[in-house]
C-alpha cells in the first residue's frame, strides 16, 4: 500500500518554494525519491503532517541526512 508524500523545497529565508506530491511505498523509498530536488536546494519530506527528514543540498557531501 503507497502513502502519499510531498518534497518541499525550501528557500534561503525558510520558506517553502515549490512542493512535489508524490507516493511511495515507505519512507526510506520517499526519501530515495526526494533526493533527486535536493540539486535545487534543501528539502523537506513530509507524509501528511509528518516531517520525515531534511535533506540538505546535493553540494554537501553524499548521504547528509537529517533525521527528524
Amino acid at each position: 500500500m503507497t502513502q502519499q508524500y510531498r518534497a518541499y523545497l525550501v528557500g534561503d529565508n525558510g520558506v517553502f518554494r515549490s512542493a512535489e506530491a508524490f507516493e511511495a511505498a515507505s519512507d526510506a523509498i520517499a526519501l530515495t525519491f526526494a533526493q533527486q530536488f535536493t540539486r535545487h536546494g534543501k528539502v523537506e519530506v513530509w507524509q501528511l503532517g509528518r516531517k520525515i527528514a531534511v535533506l540538505e543540498p546535493e553540494s554537501s557531501p553524499p548521504g547528509v541526512l537529517t533525521r527528524q
